[in-house]
């Protein structure tokens, strides 16, 4: 469905505001009769230029403490050389899962630039999870938000 422009006005006011995506959705339907799941309206504020504010300010900081993944599936590595790409080399490879794990919408691994791995998780409110393969590893700042980036990729390239 497309808004007209005072429609996108609109929701552009409402993201300057501080409404979180379910606040938009609601009222999305009640303020203008337009009936959205969460992750239309998502694509709706992606399509439309715009970003939360709450995302920018704690997305890089709260996303590998958010829903962590109980059981990760076993990695299947293509390298044991840690020197076979050296930290901070910007090099984070994202895989999707060919069955998600159970609650979530979609769910992966990701491999970051120290060739360190972890599970991944996104359920259908759009909280991110990560369970890293070690203990009490935390990948680099820069590789979580490459990682964000080529899990967006990746998402959109599949249809989500």
């Amino acid at each position: 469905m497309s808004l007209n422009e005072d429609q996108k006005k609109t929701v552009s006011q409402w993201i300057e505001d501080g409404l979180e995506l379910s606040e938009i959705q609601s009222r999305l339907s009640s303020d203008l009769g337009i009936s959205m799941t969460y992750m239309e309206t998502r694509f709706l504020v992606d399509d439309l230029g715009l970003q939360l504010k709450d995302e920018e300010e704690e997305a890089p900081e709260e996303t590998p403490e958010e829903a962590p993944v109980e059981e990760p599936a076993p990695e299947s590595e293509s390298s044991d050389d840690p020197e076979a790409s050296p930290a901070g080399s910007g090099k984070v490879s994202v895989e999707l899962d060919q069955i998600a794990h159970p609650g979530a919408l979609v769910s992966g691994k990701v491999t970051f630039s120290d060739q360190k791995g972890a599970s991944w998780t996104l359920d259908q409110f759009g909280r991110l999870g990560l369970q890293a393969d070690e203990e009490g590893y935390k990948p680099s700042e820069e590789d979580l938000m490459e990682f964000q980036m080529e899990l967006q990729v990746l998402l959109r390239k599949q249809g989500f």
